[in-house]
């Protein structure tokens, strides 16, 4: 079915099927076109930044995603109940699900992607593959075709060459994949493969490939009209990547020399070509770091991604902006010779994660928040869907922002990037933000010599930094602060009869003592970590110690000091005796680790258990974790399954036995 749009009709009414940062991003671009925007929500994202920046916005329904942005009929009925004239999807939810296409294409509304029957080629991995080979863009040797047995895999194993690589043919996120080094090896990672594709897709189809040594990650951005012109806007280096989620991306790539980026671009055109496409898609492929000529095909996306401001900074196009305008049927105003990278862009992903703690994801209020100055178009930008207050949870994918720079070169991106990092201040949760920075400082980053399990090697040897002494000077100049209009009898930090005396604030295995500007901040331990006097003020939103003043952001929250400043972000409890909050954990207490929902309970409250049984079972994003019994003793129960949980919440109790206690 043809379309309003299609018709002629311009489009005058965007419905935004998605949430968080790439809402806000795409309402941007709307308004700056002067075109109206319609958000929709969960229960949980009812008072988001997205729904705030919308013209209207409509409830789909509750939190879970798949009662709410994952409800075709619900988001075709908002569109219509709004008059939206077309739908733009965003990237996750259904941005990539061709009944969600063919739904709004019955519906007589236009969807911002590609055609259903590009949607479908390009999301099977198999007849993806087949249909680029049809334009001899190169393809990594493997074997795909559907129904392939165990057998055909394992005997195909050796033509292909090892190491290979075992893929299921649908979904994605590195879902159900094995790369196998010893033949004997084989069968078993099949089966396993088959067995997490079935769980994770509904579909155990699989295919196999050579792995490639030493591998790559890069993109090519396409961008294609109704009329036949299709374009490529450079590539893409995406080899920062953990676990195969991308959390460093940058343009142009410094290992293609222009010839071969020529070349791919041309691959990857093609590839759009060989299905039709329209719109804004990018074609992914692997490149050897050893041989940056020999670039093999992956998989396209057939939409918007996550990385795609790195692009428009080095080629001052928006993306957005072009989808709009071949949803109107508007040829191409861009010729491939228009296209012209200029300087390099880099982009980090701002999670709510803990680097220290296996990546396990985290949670909570945004209890402050800055950005560095930024701007879409400028050297600086930050696209983001959270604000101060903005409560972070379980129930969807843990980014919160991307950080993005443009300079001249690829030396000075990468420091602009971490001058960006460090203003870059968010207290409440736990973030990667000091993580990235890491990876920013290591050596094989900076010279360029990447691979798609460069962050993997570098992860286990990073470690929270240490909080220093302007951060405990931070917050202890705060809680003075804060103390000083509550009366002699409200502070418990320090107030004496007969004259001034330092008000001394008291953290866990620190002591700050302060009067007036004058901070002393020390080690209470027997070996003193810290030792130091001198002054410190906040002045406004900067810390002044010893005449040198930066930014910082203060907030206390539930007893513990968040001090976020260039030097990292900390969490500093007050010691029992100073805090206000005398609900905290003792030790006794099983707290959760992460915001999510508990998934079963194996005890019962009022059981006695022993140290190391398995008390709550809590699960966040597809991440199981077991939380056991400090000690013997007789356990109190909080939850049940089911129950949504915060991070820091306490689930259970085990009040020790009495020889344990003496």
């Amino acid at each position: 079915m043809r379309t309003d749009v299609a018709r002629g009709r311009k489009i005058e009414k965007v419905l935004i099927a998605n949430r968080g940062e790439i809402a806000c991003r795409v309402i941007d671009t709307l308004r700056t076109l002067g075109i109206a925007s319609v958000a929709v929500y969960s229960d949980a994202d009812a008072d988001a930044r997205h729904v705030k920046l919308a013209d209207e916005a409509v409830r789909l329904g509750p939190a879970a995603a798949t009662e709410s942005y994952l409800r075709i009929d619900k988001v075709v009925e908002a569109a219509r109940a709004t008059g939206a004239d077309a739908v733009h999807p965003g990237y996750g939810f259904l941005s990539e699900n061709a009944a969600f296409a063919r739904a709004l294409a019955e519906a007589g509304i236009e969807f911002l992607g590609p055609p259903v029957e590009s949607i479908e080629t390009m999301g099977d991995k198999i007849t993806a593959r087949a249909a680029v080979v049809e334009r001899d863009v190169p393809v990594v040797p493997g074997i795909s075709r559907p129904g392939l047995t165990d057998a055909d895999l394992i005997g195909a194993a050796e033509g292909i060459g090892f190491p290979v690589l075992i893929k299921p043919s649908a979904g994605g996120g590195g879902k159900g994949m094995h790369r196998v080094e010893n033949p004997a090896d084989l069968p078993a990672a099949v089966a396993a493969a088959r067995r997490e594709a079935a769980a994770a897709f509904g579909d155990d189809t699989l295919f196999m490939e050579h792995f490639v040594d030493t591998p790559r990650h890069i993109e090519v951005q396409v961008l294609a009209d109704k009329h036949g012109n299709v374009i490529h806007l450079g590539e893409r280096e995406c080899s920062l990547q953990r676990r195969h989620q991308k959390v460093i991306e940058e343009a142009p790539s410094a290992l293609l020399d222009e010839a071969t980026r020529a070349e791919i671009g041309r691959a990857a055109c093609d590839a759009a070509r060989s299905v039709g496409y329209t719109g804004v898609g990018t074609v992914e492929f692997i490149v050897s770091a050893k041989r940056p000529d020999a670039f093999f095909f992956m998989e396209m996306n057939t939409r918007l991604q996550v990385e795609h401001p790195v692009t428009e900074l080095v080629t001052g196009v928006d993306l957005v902006e072009q989808q709009i305008r071949v949803a109107n049927g508007e040829e191409l105003s861009l010729t491939q010779d228009d296209i012209v990278l200029t300087g390099h862009a880099v982009e980090a992903r701002v999670y709510a994660e803990d680097p220290a703690s296996g990546f396990l994801p985290t949670g909570g209020t945004v209890t402050a928040l800055r950005y560095p100055r930024s701007d879409r178009r400028g050297p600086v930008r930050v696209d983001t869907g959270i604000e101060s207050g903005s409560v972070v949870g379980s129930d969807y994918d843990p980014m919160l922002a991307k950080v993005i720079v443009h300079a001249d070169d690829r030396e000075q991106a990468l420091r602009r990037l971490d001058e960006a990092l460090a203003g870059t201040q968010l207290t409440g949760l736990r973030t990667n933000v000091d993580f990235c920075r890491f990876v920013l400082a290591d050596a094989d980053v900076v010279s360029g010599r990447l691979d798609t399990e460069l962050l993997d090697r570098l992860a286990p040897t990073y470690t929270r930094p240490e909080p220093t002494v302007r951060a405990y000077a931070a917050a202890a100049v705060s809680a003075v602060a804060a103390s000083r209009g509550e009366g002699p009898w409200g502070t418990e930090i320090g107030w004496r009869i007969g004259g001034a005396r330092p008000t001394v604030v008291r953290f866990d295995g620190v002591d700050a003592s302060v009067l007036g500007d004058a901070v002393t901040v020390r080690s209470t331990g027997d070996e003193p970590r810290l030792d130091w006097s001198g002054t410190a003020r906040i002045v406004g939103e900067r810390l002044v110690v010893d005449g040198f003043s930066t930014p910082v952001t203060v907030a206390l929250d539930r007893g513990t000091y968040w001090v976020s400043g260039e030097d990292g972000t900390y969490e500093l409890p007050l010691a029992k005796s100073t805090s206000k909050d005398r609900d905290g954990a003792h030790g006794g207490d099983v707290v959760s680790p992460m915001p999510g929902a508990v998934v079963a309970v194996p005890v019962e409250d009022g059981q006695a258990v022993t140290k190391g049984e398995t008390l709550v079972i809590i699960e966040a994003m597809k991440m199981e974790q077991p939380l056991t019994a400090p000690h013997d003793g007789v356990v109190s129960i909080a939850v049940r399954a089911g129950d949504k949980v915060t991070a820091a919440q306490v689930l259970a109790t085990v009040t020790a036995t009495e020889t344990e206690e003496s």
